[in-house]
């Protein structure tokens, strides 16, 4: 049923080999058992090195590590907001995602890469960072806290995890969802911590369009 359903969200297109695949507004849940299974056929050699872009309808995630799960909210309250909670094992803590939000799901073999788990992440970033900066943002990186900030205010998280050289999960860069969802939550574990946006930062309105063209730019550049 999901091969179904994601067949008919799913736009690929091929450049090199990166296989691109824009998934456009699609169910967590669903996503998530995608990304299970391209990493095992990652691993087994019957795809290419891939990434998922997507968005997602509201969505609570909660990392593998307990101490960096800070939910504001019960359950019960979040789903009659028709918020979905599901714990997942990635690195980082509690994240939250909505549309508006440019996600990012790399499925790549780091061995065949020759990047170490370090080099993959601040890769990353450094993806996020270009593109926030053809956005008129300067973000940065802060020693001890994977993601990406201005000044004080954090404005994309990075998750990943990595089995067998092969990488899952990703990065998340607000563009102009409805920053309010972080309310319900201590994003990354890290209290006092304000989320912020290419729309509160700037006050323009980003084509979520032309910021998948950009990023797509970025992906094939930074994992030929």
């Amino acid at each position: 049923m999901l091969e179904q359903s994601t067949t008919e969200i799913c736009e690929s297109k091929f450049v090199n080999s990166l296989r691109i695949i824009d998934c456009g507004l699609a169910d967590y849940r669903e996503i998530l058992q995608l990304q299970h299974q391209s990493q095992e056929k990652r691993r087994l050699c019957e795809i290419q090195n891939t990434v998922l872009i997507v968005e997602h309808p509201p969505v609570i995630t909660l990392g593998a590590r307990q101490s960096t799960n800070k939910l504001l909210a019960n359950r019960e309250d979040l789903a009659q907001k028709h918020i979905d909670v599901v714990d997942i094992r990635r690195g980082g803590g509690t994240t939250a995602h909505n549309p508006g939000q440019l996600i990012f799901y790399p499925i790549l073999n780091l061995q065949e890469l020759n990047l170490g788990i370090s080099e993959y992440i601040r890769k990353l970033e450094s993806i996020g960072a270009e593109l926030l900066e053809q956005s008129g943002i300067h973000a940065e990186i802060k020693k001890g806290l994977p993601g990406l900030w201005v000044g004080s205010k954090k404005i994309a998280s990075v998750g990943v995890r990595v089995s067998k050289f092969i990488t899952y999960h990703g990065m998340a860069i607000n563009i102009k969802n409805d920053l309010n969802i972080f309310e319900f939550i201590t994003p990354c574990g890290l209290d006092g911590v304000e989320m912020t946006s290419v729309l509160k930062q700037t006050g323009k309105h980003c084509s979520m369009r032309l910021a998948k063209e950009r990023l797509s730019q970025l992906l094939i550049r930074h994992f030929p």
